[in-house]
């Protein structure tokens, strides 16, 4: 993020990558040929208590950042152009893997045949996501997050005993740790949005049998 002196400062802890790079995959996902295809093999299994938890998880995540702009707590704007977004995924497999078209080189969405979609990956990839986002939501202490995790947790029927456990928390939280409260905060949010983009997709008429 930006400071007084206009140079930028970044949470060191994990890899980061640029807004573009996130909502450019969330578009791809939206423009992807087979999102308005026919049935995918497996699809006609609808999902609509995980299409409702997901759009709750869109929800927890833009409340709890609204809620974390307007107290003012952070010392600094928690926002897209201020921040680099951290990918604690990145080393595993994920939502944007298993689900989404690699970006081309020149930044156009490589068009993805209907039969190379793996719904179980998918679903592996959202779940893989959820439990590691939990255990980082419970070292920030964010209830509302926490709460919307586990009721997409519970519809996918994803067991939380691997969930990762959080570093015991001491005193007060640092400048470094409100940076990167912010930056996972924002890449959760475009994550939990490319899960319910993903979910409407799961759920929607043309790929029911």
């Amino acid at each position: 993020m930006r400071t007084s002196a206009g140079s930028f400062m970044r949470s060191p802890s994990a890899p980061l990558v640029s807004a573009a790079a996130w909502l450019l995959a969330l578009l791809c996902l939206g423009q992807a040929g087979w999102a308005r295809g026919s049935p995918l093999p497996g699809a006609g299994r609808r999902l609509p208590a995980c299409l409702l938890a997901s759009a709750a998880l869109v929800a927890a995540a833009n409340e709890s950042l609204a809620q974390l702009q307007g107290l003012g707590t952070l010392g600094f704007e928690c926002t897209l152009e201020e921040v680099d977004l951290e990918d604690i995924t990145k080393n595993q497999i994920n939502t944007i893997k298993a689900c989404i078209p690699e970006a081309s080189e020149n930044g156009n969405c490589q068009v993805l045949e209907k039969a190379d979609f793996d719904e179980t990956k998918c679903l592996k990839g959202i779940s893989e996501d959820l439990k590691l986002y939990k255990g980082e939501f419970r070292s920030f202490s964010n209830q509302k997050i926490l709460d919307a995790i586990d009721q997409m947790m519970q519809a996918l029927n994803i067991n939380s005993a691997s969930v990762p456990q959080p570093a015991s928390n001491t005193g007060l939280p640092s400048f470094n740790d409100r940076l990167r409260l912010c930056s996972v905060l924002q890449a959760f949010l475009i994550r939990a949005m490319t899960i319910n983009r993903m979910m409407n997709y799961l759920n929607s008429p043309e790929n029911s049998s």
